[in-house]
């Protein structure tokens, strides 16, 4: 049984994930409005990313030195005072590109400092009991997943065709709903640091702590080949269903809905029933290998329904490796450094996407649309292969055999 306080965190993070949805849809469309040059438009969602490669270490040093539940309800707060100011900008006539730049960038830095305080102050709230931190994990994927791509775009592109600042607002709101629901969490001790160190050293001590820590490691790692794999396939996603798969826009809508699907299941159902069935370790190794074999028979298909069914356990592989890894990071890591593994854990994962969606539209440009799919199955068999032995079931109890004793 969850506790009552996870309950509301859960209810703050679902109204955080469809701010955040409904922001990514209306941001891009303000920006087509202000300015047609597609990579002027593109750099809009750039700014809203690249707070993560650029100052995930130094959030996850600050967030081991903050109150974690204070850093989530202020950066909710501070997003949602910027939202007002954009609202008021564009009552005013000052809303321009750069501005749209600014915005975006700070927004995306809201949300790193958000999540990165979440993924920190769960294990106290939950008090790192792994069963309850992988159900809890669960919740918190599914409810981004629904929250944040079913309906936030949706209900940000909707808002945005009746006013093009309204989106903004109504998101300054939910971001101040979350606030007051993360104010009423119990308060969790401030971890204990060494006096006189400064931001840069605490930071490349937690980025050093997963080099050096096999297990971490290879946490890292599966997350990151699997962005890489996956940027790939959807740099190239749009012209491989029309082109190979024949799909209208409608369909092409139907197939990214199917792999949220896929993704709610895996999360919210499906993740506990296989790890109690295989130990962790086997199961991280077992959902790698079904997402290798699901994406090589989405690239090689023919028959869009097949292909919806495969891109489905795509997404259900993939959501329940972020979910075991998520939950077993915050097992085993000191609560010190936590916040700074979640974020130097992220800064590896997160720098793959792009260099995967370059090599997918080079490959698909030079080879075929149906390439990329293949060129990234091989890529998650043979990292699957690499890191199985740093993330088996021996190594991961040894290491929950030491946070007990910790």
């Amino acid at each position: 049984m969850m506790p009552r306080a996870f309950r509301r965190l859960w209810s703050a993070a679902t109204i955080s994930s469809l701010g955040d949805g409904a922001y990514q849809a209306a941001l891009p469309l303000l920006a087509l409005l202000l300015d047609r040059d597609p990579m002027v438009v593109s750099m809009v969602t750039v700014a809203m990313l690249a707070p993560f490669p650029l100052a995930g270490l130094f959030a996850g040093a600050l967030v081991d030195r903050w109150d974690r539940r204070r850093t989530m309800w202020t950066a909710d707060i501070i997003r949602a005072a910027l939202l007002v100011l954009t609202v008021a900008a564009g009552a005013l006539g000052w809303l321009s590109i750069p501005v749209l730049l600014v915005v975006a960038f700070l927004l995306g830095t809201g949300q790193l400092f958000f999540d990165t305080a979440a993924q920190a102050y769960l294990p106290d709230l939950l008090t790192r009991d792994q069963t309850l931190l992988r159900r809890a994990n669960g919740y918190l994927r599914g409810a981004s997943t629904a929250a944040g791509h079913f309906a936030g775009p949706p209900v940000g592109s909707f808002l945005f065709s009746l006013g093009r600042t309204l989106p903004f607002g109504v998101n300054a709101l939910t971001y101040v709903a979350s606030a007051v629901l993360i104010r009423t969490l119990p308060h969790a001790p401030v971890p204990a640091r060494e006096p006189g160190r400064s931001v840069w050293a605490d930071a490349k001590e937690g980025f050093a702590y997963v080099v050096r820590d096999r297990l971490l490691l290879g946490l890292a790692l599966r997350p990151a080949v699997g962005n890489l794999a996956y940027g790939a396939c959807g740099a190239v996603l749009v012209v491989f269903a029309h082109d190979a798969l024949a799909l209208a826009p409608a369909g092409y809508g139907f197939l990214l809905a199917a792999e949220a699907v896929g993704g709610l299941a895996g999360a919210m159902v499906l993740v506990g029933p296989v790890e109690d069935w295989l130990g962790t370790g086997t199961a991280l190794t077992v959902t790698a290998v079904v997402e290798g074999g699901a994406v090589l028979a989405f690239g090689l298909a023919r028959d869009p329904w097949f292909a919806g069914a495969m891109f489905a356990v795509c997404g259900c592989g993939m959501a329940m490796t972020m979910v075991l890894g998520s939950s077993l990071r915050q097992v085993v890591v000191p609560a010190r450094l936590l916040g700074r593994v979640v974020a130097a854990s992220r800064l590896v994962s997160a720098s793959a996407s792009p260099v995967g969606a370059a090599l997918g539209g080079w490959l698909a440009a030079t080879a075929g649309v149906r390439v990329p799919y293949v060129a990234a199955s091989v890529v998650l068999v043979l990292m699957t292969v690499v890191t199985m032995s740093m993330t088996s079931n021996r190594r991961i109890e040894a290491a929950l055999a030491v946070s007990v004793v910790r």
